[in-house]
């Protein structure tokens, strides 16, 4: 996957909307592919919607497209109200569960349903999975294993190069009950129509009805207890820190027009008390670093806030807001978000229909 900003704004501006309304759902569906960028804060949500607004699309066109990106900063903002809270079952305790381990089928590709296992080859390979099948593993995974959510959650997260752990953790939560209300199934014809395979015969290959009391099947009873470590890169040495701010970088945040054109140093620090907590692969770490290259004299510091700190020398600190960086000290700047409601909605539908309001009132 391209890192330089050319290659990113390239897609933006080959991307139609209007086709991803009609096709998001397939596999081969024609998806914008910026996730990855979104993720890491390279463009923002507002970035995208005002870059297609300037194209001339109108709301009407993209608004399938733009509600996907408002369940970006729904989750978000649910993750900045709620903290922690969404590291466990978030509205309801996750009925049934039979093990708090990992799936082996996740590893070794061996679900026999063709398209997930097909789909599985290619994740590892990529670090990209779609979100309709993102969608089937969790369900296969919570509903039918009887896996509680987090630890696969984590697994997925390990390995996506868009992982954001607001979407992700409350996304599983979603499929398998705890942030929803009903459990998410999809069976074997749904998995044809939208993989494009024509599979018979699974444990998928029943009516709905059925799976409220299928038993778990012998491809998911085999479990696996492992634990994800995060290979951090080492610090710049010696870090260099010269008159002017620090501007701090971040996984969350590796945007690289950030207040550019003023004299600052500008550090990636990456603290491995938030690897320990949601550990990342190489490959991410790899696409983190060649992301962070578009930052003019970034250089690179691993270990806690106050270390950091404690290297420059009483200079200002400049920092985005996220969930993570809390424990910050100095100047926090907001983050661009696409609609200005904020704070926590029940439903993304709540949320949504008062973001939608807002921005048709404003552009009458």
């Amino acid at each position: 996957m391209g890192t330089s900003l050319n290659h990113i704004y390239t897609i933006m501006d080959q991307f139609d909307p209007k086709k991803y309304a009609s096709t998001r759902n397939f596999v081969d569906g024609s998806v914008s592919q910026l996730s990855p960028y979104i993720s890491r804060g390279v463009i923002s949500t507002k970035q995208v919607f005002q870059f297609l607004l300037d194209k001339g699309f109108g709301f009407s066109e993209m608004e399938k497209f733009v509600q996907e990106l408002a369940w970006r900063d729904y989750w978000q903002n649910i993750w900045v109200e709620k903290g922690d809270l969404i590291d466990r079952d978030f509205k309801s305790v996750q009925a049934g569960v039979l093990s708090y381990e990992l799936p082996s089928f996740l590893f070794n590709k061996s679900s026999s349903v063709d398209a997930i296992d097909k789909a599985l080859i290619s994740f590892y390979d990529s670090g990209y999975i779609h979100n309709h099948v993102r969608m089937y593993i969790a369900s296969i995974v919570c509903n039918i294993g009887k896996y509680h959510w987090n630890k696969p959650a984590k697994w997925m997260y390990y390995y996506l190069l868009d992982g954001d752990w607001a979407s992700n953790s409350l996304s599983w939560q979603w499929v398998c009950g705890t942030n929803s209300n009903k459990l998410y199934y999809a069976n074997q014809a749904n998995v044809n129509k939208y993989c494009r395979s024509d599979q018979q015969n699974t444990f998928l290959d029943i009516d709905y009805a059925k799976f409220y009391t299928l038993e778990v099947p012998q491809e998911l009873r085999s479990s696996i207890v492992l634990d994800f470590t995060t290979p951090l890169p080492e610090s710049t040495k010696p870090l260099v820190i010269n008159p002017g701010p620090v501007f701090i970088y971040n996984y969350y945040n590796l945007d690289p027009d950030w207040y550019t054109g003023i004299d600052a140093n500008r550090v990636l620090l990456l603290e491995p008390s938030d690897f320990e907590k949601y550990p990342i692969s190489q490959k991410c770490i790899d696409f983190m670093l060649a992301l962070s290259q578009n930052i003019e004299g970034i250089q690179i510091f691993i270990g806690s806030f106050d270390e950091l700190v404690r290297q420059t020398n009483g200079n200002e600190i400049i920092y985005k807001e996220h969930p993570l960086n809390n424990h910050y000290i100095g100047s926090k700047i907001e983050r661009d978000w696409m609609f200005e409601v904020k704070g926590y909605y029940p439903s993304f539908f709540k949320f949504w229909n008062k973001a939608k309001k807002e921005f048709l009132k404003k552009n009458k």
